[in-house]
């Protein structure tokens, strides 16, 4: 294929404009896919384009169109009308259009209907060729739609790259040719063709995506088992105040079962928000030691790990299990004693944050690894810890409810535990969604549970600056100014990713010892520790976030006793209606999918969950269970295994994170 600098019309600017969308070269725009499509091929009539509708329509032109003048603004005004009825269109800028148009001639348009003052229009609607679908890219701005659809055309027509599926995993799964499929996804010959080429796009990203994550983790490492005993989890349970759920037990019982094992453990434990991730990680690391291994729990925050290390104390001592705590803000002699703790093997169970990566943190005996929190955390992360030990077994935990058929993909080298059941006298958060006029309504609310000794965390999707670009949501820092006057005088604190960390670590320290009554945040509270006064969650911007983020930070609040309430601020509508009917973290989480699809799944351009491949069709489990059984047939029979490695090596060549994209 020729470069972009050899295509006509594609001088410096236009390819500086390209460069800034990340297209470099001929392969990033072949791949840079349509975000949607024109179906031209069944046109309207006129009379059926009603205020909102957006979609092609054919017509007659009658009458000569008009060029107008007024305020400054020029536009080209013409009726388009046929046997049914008619409809008025409006060119703003566009006064060309008046030389394009003439009376009688048959138009094919696209464009939304739109009510003004003096009725319906269509509004800039472009001309189409009739009994096509038409792709539409993300604006590029600097280069216009026409021009990206030559580009793509031409090299689409030169197009040699190789099929990173190897040509028998394609003819057994009878997918359609990568460069057929890259040619239907652009211009279609038809919706079922195109249907054909997005399942084989899709599942050539979901297939890559797993051989990444094989490659990235590597094979399943021997491990010395451990002669964990079944009765041993039941005899651990009966130490708490409090029976475990089902689940809770099934998930001890399933590690207890890989611990046995001679191949190391690897395996999430999935659940909603208080489902009790955390006594399941206890009991795993009570049977490591018991056995007669050390074992280390790692968080992402040092709030959570200390909240993590009062926990285990309180439940780990009474077994004759000493505990101990290593994070980076220790004092240099403190942390000095506390190497030595773990070195020597005094501290039996060590809980910390990344200070437990660094290079002069050795262990005595290390046979469990427990990451919280996974998703901040790499293979690369989990991995170096696990590395202190000799193939130590390694759980990890996950508050993000995702539905199975999606985990099994996104996290393709771990087994999988649901715990998809909550310990009874949980209160169910009362969640609600306010329009902007109920404003003053809600700040009245806030203080009166302040009054009571309570807190309200105020969430928003951007810091500050980044604001600028969206005039219509308000950003953290404009928010903490207001709210620091309206409520006052309510201590009010802002806590965001930006700052550095010591000041974030105060903030929320002051949150947590109730020395602030509204703590003003981004999703950096997401995952935080557990403030059983906090009662009122507030999310600005709520449309902004996907619905399984709603509801993980909607699990901030209602860990105490008390009543707790979650406001949406937002104009009602069906996708926020789901939080308010249901508590079911992986019903939302479905809903979720498929709504928005994976590509969107994972929330707002601060939070820094997972890269899913953004064509995935996530929506649509038997594809999610194809691609997994696909994957796991190259991975089992020897057979294929040149064609598992010409998999994990295409999978390598690609850049980390970046697979077909959409945007």
């Amino acid at each position: 294929m020729r470069a972009l600098s050899e295509l006509k019309g594609f001088g410096p600017k236009r390819l500086e404009a390209l460069q800034r969308r990340g297209i470099c070269t001929a392969q990033d725009l072949i791949e840079r896919l349509p975000t949607g499509y024109r179906d031209t091929t069944h046109p309207l009539s006129p009379a059926q384009m009603t205020e909102g509708t957006q979609a092609c329509f054919a017509g007659f032109v009658t009458g000569k169109p008009a060029l107008h003048r007024a305020r400054g603004m020029q536009w080209v005004s013409a009726t388009v009308a046929d046997e049914c009825g008619r409809v008025r269109c409006m060119w703003f800028n566009q006064p060309w259009m008046k030389d394009r148009l003439f009376d009688t001639q048959h138009v094919t348009l696209y464009g939304r209907c739109v009510r003004k003052k003096t009725g319906l229009f269509v509004i800039n609607p472009t001309m189409e060729e009739p009994g096509q679908i038409v792709p539409v890219y993300a604006p590029v701005p600097g280069v216009g739609q026409k021009p990206l659809r030559d580009a793509v055309r031409l090299l689409l027509e030169e197009y040699d790259l190789p099929d990173p599926l190897p040509a028998p995993f394609v003819a057994r799964h009878n997918l359609m040719a990568r460069r057929e499929a890259l040619c239907e996804a652009h211009f279609p010959t038809g919706f079922e063709a195109l249907a054909r080429a997005k399942e084989r796009l899709a599942f050539e990203e979901l297939v890559l995506f797993q051989a990444a994550i094989a490659g990235a983790s590597g094979p399943r490492p021997q491990a010395q088992p451990l002669p964990v005993q079944d009765d041993w989890v039941d005899a651990f349970f009966e130490t708490l105040p409090f029976p475990p759920t089902c689940a809770q037990r099934r998930a001890a019982l399933e590690i207890a079962a890989d611990m046995r094992q001679s191949r190391a453990m690897a395996r999430m434990v999935q659940g909603d928000v208080g489902c009790g991730k955390t006594v399941i990680a206890f009991c795993a690391l009570a049977l490591c030691v018991r056995a007669g291994g050390q074992g280390a729990l790692m968080a992402p925050t040092e709030i959570l790990a200390a909240q993590h290390f009062r926990s285990a104390v309180e439940t780990l001592a009474p077994l004759g299990i000493s505990c101990g705590l290593l994070t980076g803000k220790m004092a240099a002699a403190e942390r000095r004693r506390a190497r030595e703790a773990i070195a020597t093997g005094a501290w039996q169970v060590v809980i910390g944050t990344h200070a437990l990566l660094t290079q002069d943190v050795t262990f005595a005996n290390l046979q469990l690894v427990v990451t919280d929190e996974q998703h901040r955390f790499g293979v690369r992360q989990r991995t170096t810890l696990a590395s202190k030990g000799v193939s130590p077994h390694v759980m990890v935990m996950s508050a993000t409810p995702i539905p199975r058929s999606l985990s099994l993909v996104l996290y393709g080298d771990l087994d999988l535990s649901l715990v998809d059941e909550l310990p009874p006298g949980r209160t169910p958060v009362h969640t609600r969604i306010v329009p902007e006029e109920k404003r003053e309504g809600l700040y009245g609310f806030i203080r009166a549970e302040a009054a009571k000794g309570f807190q309200t965390y105020v969430v928003c999707p951007l810091v500050g600056e980044d604001a600028k670009d969206d005039p219509d949501v308000r950003s953290a820092s404009a928010v903490c100014a207001a709210l620091t006057q309206a409520l006052a005088p309510l201590r009010v604190g802002l806590v965001h990713g930006r700052m550095n960390k010591h000041d974030k670590e105060e903030t929320l320290d002051r949150f947590y010892a109730g020395k602030l009554d509204v703590l003003v945040a981004t999703t950096v509270i997401e995952v935080g520790v557990n403030v059983p006064r906090a009662t009122v969650m507030v999310i600005e911007g709520a449309e902004r976030f996907g619905l399984a983020q709603l509801h993980q930070l909607r699990g901030r609040v209602g860990r105490g006793a008390q009543e707790s309430w979650c406001f949406l601020m937002a104009e009602p509508n069906e996708r926020l209606r789901t939080l308010t009917a249901t508590h079911d973290g992986f019903a939302v989480a479905q809903k979720d999918l498929e709504l928005r699809g994976a590509g969107e799944f994972f929330g707002t351009r601060q939070h820094g969950e997972p890269q899913m491949p953004a064509l995935m069709l996530s929506s649509d489990s038997r594809l999610l269970a194809r691609a997994r059984d696909a994957f796991l047939e190259l991975s089992k029979d020897p057979t294929f295994e040149a064609e598992r490695t010409a998999l994990l090596r295409a999978a390598a060549a690609r850049r980390s994170g970046v697979f077909l994209a959409r945007n």
